[in-house]
């Protein structure tokens, strides 16, 4: 069994790098019996050394050149990233990205060697339609991907409804969605070997309930992965379903 992928996303703080250091030092431990990768805001990529994975929350769907104010995947690769998140529902409302151009920034970013965290999810109005809307995110999202690159994806289950709302999804409803994001692969690829990850107000009480009771292989975090004891207490309890 795989370890559970456990993906913090600081999102656009804190704002100053001594905030940032007080974060790392907060989390920087070894984990074993969890994958803990730390997505902060560019700018702190640089800013310490960790023990656990380092990720970026967007990528350019260009290699190089005259794109200003965009990051490069390869440059991302080139300072120790090893995950980039794509395609968050933050991205899709403020910057208008589409699937075509999330599926841009996924072929990129596995061409430079990272492996991308694709987000998906529906609105508060869409929920009645919520098997149309993911696979329509999924399939034009990986169009063109291989068996081979879509193993190194993991696909982010985000219901936008439930993002800093501190309403997370019921855990049945959570269940049967991974279940219908596995079919939804399976037409595709070889599901198995694709991880599931859930996020929208995730924390310490109800964190474990998601791998343990929903069957997801791990999760995406916001809000609670800036409180270092919220999101060490999150990693303890996951833990605790792996000890032997």
């Amino acid at each position: 069994m795989r370890k559970p992928l456990i993906v913090a996303n600081w999102k656009m703080n804190p704002l100053t790098f001594k905030k940032a250091e007080e974060l790392f030092k907060g989390i920087n431990k070894e984990f074993k019996k969890a994958e803990v990768v730390i997505c902060p805001p560019f700018i702190y990529l640089l800013s310490s050394k960790t023990k656990f994975s380092l990720g970026a929350q967007n990528c350019s769907c260009e290699k190089e050149g005259a794109f200003s104010g965009e990051i490069s995947p390869y440059q991302l690769k080139n300072i120790g990233c090893k995950y980039v998140i794509l395609g968050h529902s933050e991205r899709r409302k403020y910057f208008n990205e589409t699937n075509e151009i999330i599926g841009r920034k996924i072929k990129k970013g596995l061409e430079a060697g990272l492996k991308p965290i694709l987000c998906i999810g529906e609105a508060l109005k869409e929920k009645n339609h919520i098997a149309d809307v993911l696979k329509k995110q999924i399939k034009q999202s990986l169009k063109g991907v291989s068996q081979k690159d879509a193993e190194k994806i993991s696909i982010a289950y985000e219901p936008v409804w439930a993002i800093g709302s501190g309403s997370s999804c019921p855990i049945e409803q959570a269940k049967s969605t991974a279940l219908l994001i596995r079919k939804i692969l399976s037409e595709l690829y070889n599901a198995r070997k694709i991880r599931i990850l859930y996020g929208g107000s995730v924390n310490s009480k109800n964190a474990s309930l998601y791998i343990e009771k929903a069957g997801m292989d791990g999760l995406l975090i916001g809000g609670a992965s800036l409180n270092p004891k919220e999101f060490l207490k999150i990693i303890k309890n996951i833990s605790k379903l792996y000890s032997l």
